[in-house]
């Protein structure tokens, strides 16, 4: 058997060009048609390694490109679902790994791929967009740092995105606690992995913004591959993070981890509990640096005054020695009352700091907790028992409204009747019920149905004017 695509034989000498009977003519569509099954049905699903050139993006959200080697190009498209799927931004001259079906365009009798999955050759998808983003941040100047803003040396509130059930809020809590008790944390609770996370974390920081009174932002998770840390390389993160009225502080994963997030950030953390120690000094360090100062202030004050005293001593001016020294002595009672005011204002907020910490400790006990569940769980059964009784008051309400219909049903019965010694006559064989006289003939048999029972019968006579009859 021959097939389309054998070679035909020469025609004979002096015939002319025409098609035989078993070569039919083809239109081109029927060509195009059969090429193109014959072209899906064979290969089936193919990979391809190649790299893109003259990619075209379309308003449909189809992707429209080349795959090419050193000697040949295939045409390819990825349409919109499958582009939408795609963790990087393909490009020309980058090299990929495309599967698809082989296919043909009919209209153009173009062969072309249709592209189902692409993926960078030699690098990851979720690396290859994390540097594409980097890199386009990076021209727009978010990661410079004249656009960075300092960090509060004694913020009043901080919030905090994060998930609340995570390590990274606990650790910080214990850090904030330890160092600066009164500092006042608001969370924004977000999912901090998967694919409604990023969204979460742009809500939190846009929800901390519309706050008044906060100092500082900490964006922060655990550690975890880049897949886990990915929602922090989102795009929109970034850009939350860069639009944040408030500096923010990054703090990703481990000390090796870099986000987005992280370059975008006003400063980077390199572990959650850093973060806490960034955004806040100990109450130690505040003291000792109040004291170093109060020292260098005396000293510098006893250096000016022996400079004085000596120049005075040298003119004879006791009194405006005396003058000196007492405007020495008021400053020096300043700078005690203004260092016990700073003293005394840290220890009460410390106090403050303490007493919410203890109430929220008080509150989360596993005792107030299971006192909270019982509670639930006893007004749950009074309304089982509530509604079990009201259930059985309205089934007896219906019992005796049946019971009633029943009674009024067998007042009204027939059988009621003949109950009180009457009866009903039917023609016999037949459950007609005779109503005239007339309707029998003497000698007719009839069934005479009683309260109990039923009677069959005679009839001897016939009284059609309602006289009684034997």
């Amino acid at each position: 058997m021959r097939s389309l695509f054998d070679e035909a034989a020469p025609p004979p000498p002096g015939a002319p060009g025409r098609p035989r009977e078993d070569h039919p003519v083809l239109t081109v569509s029927e060509l195009n048609a059969l090429a193109r099954g014959l072209l899906e049905e064979g290969l089936g699903t193919v990979w391809v390694e190649g790299e893109i050139s003259n990619l075209r993006r379309y308003p449909s959200g189809h992707t429209y490109f080349t795959l090419k080697d050193a000697e040949s190009q295939v045409a390819a498209v990825l349409f919109r679902g499958s582009a939408a799927a795609l963790r990087f931004r393909p490009g020309d001259g980058l090299k990929v790994l495309a599967r698809g079906r082989v296919s043909l365009y009919e209209p153009r009798g173009a062969y072309q791929v249709i592209v189902e999955a692409l993926e960078p050759a030699g690098l990851g998808a979720l690396q290859l967009a994390f540097e594409q983003l980097k890199a386009r941040l990076l021209a727009e100047g978010l990661f410079d740092a004249a656009r960075k803003r300092p960090i509060p040396l004694l913020p009043r509130r901080i919030g905090i995105v994060t998930s609340p059930s995570g390590a990274a809020i606990r650790d910080i809590l214990k850090v904030l606690s330890r160092r600066f008790a009164s500092l006042g944390v608001v969370l924004a609770p977000a999912r901090v992995q998967g694919a409604e996370a990023a969204g979460e974390i742009v809500a939190g920081i846009a929800a901390l913004n519309r706050l008044a009174g906060l100092d500082a932002l900490i964006v922060t998770r655990g550690g975890g591959s880049l897949e886990d840390l990915w929602p922090f390389n989102e795009e929109a993160v970034a850009r939350a993070i860069a639009a944040s009225a408030i500096p923010v502080i990054s703090a990703v994963g481990h000390e090796t981890d870099v986000t987005i997030a992280d370059l975008v950030a006003d400063l980077r953390a390199p572990t959650p509990s850093a973060a806490a120690e960034m955004v806040v000094g100990s109450r130690e360090e505040l003291a000792e640096r109040i004291a170093a100062a109060e020292a260098r202030l005396l000293a510098a004050a006893r250096l000016r005054l022996a400079a004085l005293r000596r120049r005075l001593g040298d003119l004879g001016a006791e009194r405006a020695f005396e003058i000196l020294r007492s405007r020495l002595r008021d400053a020096m009672l300043r700078v005690d009352d203004l260092t016990f005011r700073l003293r005394d204002r840290l220890d009460r907020r410390a106090l403050a700091a303490r007493h919410r910490l203890e109430i929220l400790g008080q509150r989360m006990t596993p005792r107030r907790l299971d006192e909270r569940l019982a509670g639930r769980r006893a007004a749950a059964l009074a309304l089982g028992r509530m509604l079990r009784a009201a259930a059985a008051a309205r089934l007896q309400r219906a019992r005796d409204r049946v019971a009633a219909l029943s009674e009024s049903l067998g007042a009204l019965s027939p059988l009621a009747v003949l109950a009180r010694g009457y009866a009903i006559c039917f023609e016999a064989g037949s459950d007609a019920v005779l109503k005239e006289a007339g309707r029998v003939r003497v000698g007719a048999p009839v069934r005479v149905r009683l309260h109990r029972g039923s009677l069959g019968c005679e009839v001897r006579s016939v009284d059609e004017g309602g006289g009684q009859g034997e």
